[in-house]
């Protein structure tokens, strides 16, 4: 069982996530930016880190801010919530070879699924029922279709 995870992510994702790990018993750790520092979450965390300007390009989706984050309070596990970094397999990657658990898939998963074409042959492949398509990339040219 984990005691401690890093949410990285902000608003009603993040408190929900929150609210969840504190009916299981795991302390959990907000990060955010310097305009969401009196967000709900921010306020609920059983401890906070400041990650960067609002930009989320400098802040929720700065991958080594993220981790260094981690290691410095010492969490268990790092949930990326949705949107931003959940389906970034650099991240997930980033995540495990730091020595910390990535709650979402594997990061092979993320990079499958990211590629429509090859996600829907792997679903085809384990007999997932699919919408039918084209079966491949379509080209830019509209008299291709």
């Amino acid at each position: 069982m984990l005691d401690k995870i890093l949410i990285a992510n902000r608003g009603e994702i993040a408190l929900r996530i929150l609210r969840a790990c504190h009916e299981l018993g795991i302390r959990t750790v907000a990060v955010h930016s310097t305009a969401d520092r009196t967000l709900r979450h921010v306020r609920m965390a059983d401890e906070k880190m400041c990650i960067g300007p609002p930009q989320p390009a400098k802040s929720y989706l700065n991958i080594p801010t993220i981790i260094s984050a981690a290691e410095a309070l010492d969490v268990q596990a790092i949930h990326p919530g949705y949107g931003f970094l959940s389906e970034n397999a650099d991240f997930a990657e980033g995540v495990e070879s730091s020595g910390f658990t990535f709650i979402g898939p594997r990061p092979e998963t993320i990079r499958l699924m990211g590629d429509k074409v090859s996600a829907i042959q792997a679903m085809k492949s384990a007999s997932v029922p699919t919408v039918p398509g084209s079966g491949s990339v379509l080209g830019s040219d509209p008299s291709e279709t």
